[in-house]
């Protein structure tokens, strides 16, 4: 695994965190899993019926993508303000709690009566919720040491899967049982659970070393200036823009398949409200499996660059295969050779994004990456749902498979290998 942090970094900035080998399994990591989980639930608990329901609302494809899209065009505008002002801040507990209290708000919106404004309040509230996930990865990163960044993403990442897969296998059942809105209000009760959860996350205490020290030698450095010279850090970081890049063509591929328009070719194909729910879990788990994996096994013996390069050849090709699908379960063949060819790239891009910056830099370096794969939220789903409408869903889905081959070949730069 590479795990060389810049010299001027190192010369720089203080060590802020132990060195000693993250237990997973300890009472902070446990009571984290379950607040991410929480989290990550009630985002995805509507997620594969919300094309279907919008469907039945009598959108347009192109209506359908919109909203679909509008999720990542929230996270756009607040998600670098937020990581910002969380390393102003130097908390990152208060946006947890808030990022669960606007799920909750989410899922409400959704059930108003009308055609398109509810669903639309809710998926831009929803995309508010996201954005709290600056803090979250930041705050899990100083669980462990500097040098296990991969580890720590990885294993995020897999907690991060794991809650989606838990709202998406419920949400086709829970729709079958008690219609659209009953996954809505389960949204609602899993939101609430998880507020509670929050507050007992533990919380690092701020280091005040650099603090302690600037004041002996009669030094007072103004937040301004700091938090001036933070960002020019962040914006200069070739590395930084190159993986928030690659992160934006990816979640454009995400976002136009599993969390987009794969539920409606699923539909096309004969799938009830209920079958949906094997489509979900046979992209899921080996995506959640992979993502644990690829960060501790995969990355350290063949090389991070590599790995990103194939899983974005992988991606592009199965993405382009799903139209073609002759019925659910060659569908459902092709969403796991998906989720096994997305989840080699994306904890890899997400270490690479905070891994060669100190600690109180890493949620604003955190915030400039999310706000710019955001717009691969909004873009891909929505540039594909015009597509639809003229081309059917084959269209979209090729321009997804063209956005994997796109990355894949700007991710041939040794920048990956830093």
């Amino acid at each position: 695994m590479q795990q060389q942090r810049s010299h001027s970094l190192l010369t720089e900035q203080p060590q802020t965190q132990p060195q000693h080998q993250a237990r997973p399994f300890s009472r902070k990591h446990l009571i984290f899993a379950a607040a991410t989980i929480l989290y990550w639930t009630t985002l995805y608990i509507y997620v594969p019926i919300l094309s279907p329901y919008l469907q039945d609302r009598g959108l347009s494809m192109s209506w359908i993508g919109f909203i679909l899209g509008s999720y990542g065009l929230t996270q756009v505008i607040t998600r670098l303000p937020l990581g910002m002002y969380s390393d102003v801040m130097s908390r990152r507990k208060p946006f947890l709690i808030a990022g669960m209290a606007a799920g909750l708000i989410s899922c409400i919106f959704f059930m108003l009566p009308g055609t398109w404004g509810g669903p639309l309040a809710g998926r831009l509230m929803a995309g508010l919720c996201a954005a709290t996930w600056v803090p979250f990865t930041v705050l899990y990163a100083s669980y462990y040491p500097s040098n296990q960044t991969h580890q720590a993403m990885g294993t995020l990442s897999f907690l991060t899967v794991f809650g989606q897969l838990a709202g998406m296998s419920a949400s086709g059942w829970l729709a079958s049982v008690g219609g659209w809105n009953y996954a809505f209000l389960c949204g609602i009760g899993v939101a609430a659970v998880g507020m509670i959860v929050a507050l007992f996350v533990h919380e690092p205490k701020k280091d005040s070393t650099t603090h302690s020290n600037n004041s002996s030698a009669g030094i007072q450095t103004p937040n301004r200036q700091r938090n001036r010279q933070t960002v020019n850090r962040v914006l200069r970081s070739p590395l930084l823009w190159k993986v928030s890049t690659l992160s934006l063509l990816a979640h454009g591929i995400l976002f136009i398949t599993m969390f987009g328009f794969t539920p409606l070719q699923a539909i096309e194909l004969g799938a009830s409200e209920a079958q949906l729910t094997g489509i979900v879990v046979s992209f899921m788990v080996p995506h959640a499996l992979v993502s644990l994996w690829t960060g501790r096994y995969l990355a350290p013996r063949f090389g991070t660059r590599k790995v990103v390069i194939i899983g974005f050849v992988l991606a592009a090709l199965f993405t382009a295969a799903i139209p073609y699908s002759p019925n659910l379960g060659w569908l459902a063949v092709t969403q796991m050779l998906n989720g096994i060819a997305q989840a080699l790239y994306f904890p890899l891009l997400l270490s690479l994004a905070i891994r060669n910056f100190a600690s109180t830099e890493r949620a604003t370096a955190m915030g400039l990456y999310q706000s710019v794969y955001a717009l691969g939220m909004f873009l891909g789903p929505y540039i594909a749902g015009g597509l639809n409408s003229f081309g059917g869903l084959k269209a979209g889905f090729l321009f997804g498979s063209l956005l994997g081959i796109i990355a894949a070949f700007v991710s041939t730069s040794k920048q990956l290998d830093n």
